[in-house]
């Protein structure tokens, strides 16, 4: 069985193979990409250069997501699905394999009836497998990218068409737009970009995954012909060593995997002046106690976790949303010193801005990136990928560290519109001693685009779902067993059932919705044209 992991001090790295990560590359060069404008962009890029082979995880995928609309060459691909039909056009012997999650009904509905529908809409030489080896309820949630086991994206972000958007976030923007036009709010996420060994250990992670879910393997590509980083872009690190954590399910015989947990709570364990976290999700009962245990010390390090102000669906609002703020209100009500903060992000003109990134920094020790959910279900539930960056101790790890403490400075400076060096010279102005980053945000910000997240009632239907964590099991085991998700006794209130019966005729409601809107885009004729013959 997948038992829980357990915090424990660990001398020495916190990336350790066989146990907080699956296995530990170097990497040649990495680099962070900021938000999907950038991310999408490169991707085009591999995509169209790619010479043996290409491995695609992900949860959602719609072949409509444009990667560019900010303006393609004429005559240039464009759309996802166009770019890996270009790709496989221009390179037959290219093979491109793409696994994405199985989605359920009410979920694929919402999204046009993506990504069943996907087939109609790629060459068939591509080869399409929908992840449905999974427990009832659980998701394919890892998101790779692997372009000739030579380069890959590691990030928090699919490829669908709400997830577009530049560094500027801004509250409206005509180019952020859905396949049917319709607008969608401002959205951040980050990837990192890495190449060398890591990116091979990658692939072998990626055909691994496609091996299980199909019973078929996968062979492993030749080396390319030529280097497929991007001239543009310069790396943010040079030969440093990757830890590549998982989550995944106890289930049918395959062991359960929580690399992922174990690497969360030993780094907040190890923090020592910042834990800094970017999540869409922030509502695991461990994590939280973890940080609660650390913000209690009086020598412990702040803890500043950047939250979406809210989720773009109701039923994320719902389940989530009431449970993030029930540990946001704990932790305000257990932080003595003050260093405890959960900022909300918002465009200059107000708009909350989507914080979907998976990010972790710990200090100048450690940056990690993926697609891991502070909740209960990515810590083993889920199918995760992270990758995580540490810096080694003494000189031979300094420009590492001064690569973390930078990008720390441009995820904040990005939220606030200040320039990285900004956050880094008011980090740092009281005689060269740290001023701290909380005190920094509040300086430079002021609570206009960074605003403090203030927890709100959550209702008879939040209390329940907050209390109980529904919809957020611990494992494919706990999934069955809600009441145990609770300190002390759980019996259910009169008024608990019947939120329980409020959810049901909402979860009807949603699936009605979502019929009705296929229907719409369907009479709108938004169908691939091989659809409407």
């Amino acid at each position: 069985m997948d038992a829980p992991a357990t915090i424990l001090p660990a001398p020495g790295p916190l990336l350790r193979a066989g146990d907080t990560a699956w296995r530990t590359p170097r990497a040649r060069r990495a680099a962070v990409v900021l938000d999907n404008a950038r991310y999408f962009a490169l991707a085009k890029r591999a995509l169209l250069r790619a010479e043996r082979q290409v491995l695609l995880l992900g949860w959602a995928f719609d072949p409509r997501t444009r990667l560019d609309p900010r303006g393609a060459a004429p005559g240039e691909p464009d759309a996802i699905g166009e770019v890996l039909n270009a790709a496989i056009a221009r390179n037959p012997a290219l093979d491109v394999r793409l696994h994405i999650w199985d989605m359920v009904l009410p979920i694929s509905l919402t999204r046009d009836l993506f990504p069943q529908r996907a087939p109609f809409w790629l060459d068939p030489r591509i080869r399409l497998e929908l992840a449905d080896d999974l427990p009832i309820g659980a998701c394919h949630h890892q998101k790779l990218l692997v372009v000739d086991d030579a380069l890959a994206f590691v990030s928090g972000d699919d490829f669908s068409p709400d997830r577009w958007d530049t560094r500027a976030h801004r509250g409206v923007n005509r180019l952020r737009a859905a396949s049917t036009g319709e607008g969608h709010a401002p959205h951040h996420g980050v990837t990192l970009m890495l190449d060398g060994e890591a990116a091979a250990r990658l692939g072998d992670l990626a055909r691994r995954r496609w091996a299980e879910a199909t019973g078929r393997a996968v062979p492993a590509p030749p080396p390319p012909a030529r280097d497929p980083w991007p001239e543009e872009v310069a790396p943010d690190f040079v030969d440093v060593r990757i830890g590549i954590a998982r989550a995944a399910p106890h289930y049918h015989g395959r062991p359960g995997v929580r690399e992922g947990e174990r690497l969360t709570l030993e780094s907040i364990r190890a923090a020592r002046r910042l834990i800094y976290l970017e999540n869409q999700y922030f509502a695991a009962p461990r994590v939280g106690e973890a940080l609660a245990r650390r913000l209690a010390e009086p020598d412990g390090p702040e803890v500043v976790a950047i939250l979406s102000p809210h989720s773009p669906s109701w039923f994320d609002r719902m389940v989530m949303d009431s449970a993030r703020d029930a540990l946001v209100a704990h932790l305000n009500a257990n932080d003595p010193f003050d260093r405890f903060r959960a900022f909300a992000p918002h465009a200059r003109d107000g708009r909350p801005t989507i914080v979907h990134a998976k990010t972790m920094v710990v200090d100048d020790r450690l940056l990690r990136i993926g697609s891991a959910n502070l909740n209960n279900r990515s810590l083993g539930f889920d199918t995760e990928l992270d990758v995580a960056i540490e810096a080694a101790p003494g000189a031979a790890g300094a420009s590492t560290r001064a690569a973390i403490a930078g990008a720390v400075d441009r995820f904040v400076g990005h939220f606030i519109g200040c320039e990285a060096d900004a956050v880094a010279a008011m980090r740092h102005a009281r005689g060269g001693h740290e001023r701290g980053l909380v005190r920094t945000i509040e300086a430079l910000d002021g609570g206009r685009r960074l605003r403090r997240l203030r927890p709100t009632g959550a209702g008879p239907v939040g209390t329940l779902t907050a209390a109980h964590h529904l919809g957020d099991p611990p494992s494919a085991a706990g999934s069955w067993k809600p009441w145990r998700r609770r300190a002390g006794p759980a019996r259910l209130s009169a008024g608990h059932w019947l939120a329980i019966g409020a959810l049901g005729g909402l979860a009807g409601w949603g699936v009605a919705r979502g019929l009705a809107r296929l229907r719409a885009s369907e009479d709108a004729g938004l169908r691939h044209p091989d659809e409407q013959r």
